[in-house]
């Protein structure tokens, strides 16, 4: 795994605020999207709209990988988002899921977001 920029915990837990923001606008535009993509498959004018939608989700998309961090949940339920780390001298993602207050765990690249462990105080 190469890693363009890398976060501290604190600098992550900094970005937190503006991340949790944007996640919220993923998941609304996900679910916005599934809406209308089961609403009418061949309509035309759905498909229109489903493209507009699109273009605003691949805006957040970009906006989340402009600070850094990658979006993760593409059944956007969950809204999961891995920020490249640094622990204990290994490549990591810290992970955060829209439904925790903080970033608590982290995660080996090559285990994903099931190999997730609790963040240690060494690097807090």
């Amino acid at each position: 795994m190469t890693l363009d920029k890398t976060f501290t915990v604190a600098e992550a837990r900094k970005s937190l605020p503006l991340v949790k923001q944007i996640v919220a606008d993923i998941l609304e535009t996900g679910k916005q999207i599934k809406l209308a993509a089961s609403v009418e498959e061949a309509n035309l004018e759905e498909s229109s709209i489903i493209r507009e939608l699109e273009s605003r989700l691949n805006g957040f998309l970009s906006e989340l990988e402009e600070i850094g961090c990658y979006y993760k949940d593409w059944n956007f339920t969950t809204g999961l988002v891995d920020f490249p780390a640094v622990i204990d001298g290994m490549n990591v993602y810290l992970c955060w899921k829209s439904d925790e207050e903080d970033i608590l765990y982290y995660h080996p690249a090559e285990q994903g977001f099931w190999g997730r462990l609790k963040i240690p105080d060494s690097a807090k």
